[in-house]
């Protein structure tokens, strides 16, 4: 994914803020999609396996968040 917005950068699509709102709506809606899990389910994430995937979900969201930022800047 990563590279994808990078060979976009590259191309001169810079000043296009796409690739900054499409990864921020994603990482909004998975932070929206938690938050209803954990709301509704009192034992969420139940698993030591499954937070850990959640956790690491979330870091590449949010990785990929600040960098399109930065990219798109």
């Amino acid at each position: 994914m990563l590279h994808v917005l990078t060979l976009a950068a590259a191309d001169g699509a810079a000043s296009s803020k796409t690739p900054f709102y499409v990864c921020g709506g994603l990482l909004v809606l998975w932070a929206l999609a938690l938050a209803g899990m954990g709301l509704s389910r009192p034992e969420f994430p139940g698993a030591v396996a499954i937070e850990r995937g959640l956790i690491a979900i979330t870091v590449v969201l949010v990785a990929a968040a600040m960098a399109t930022a930065v990219i798109t800047a």
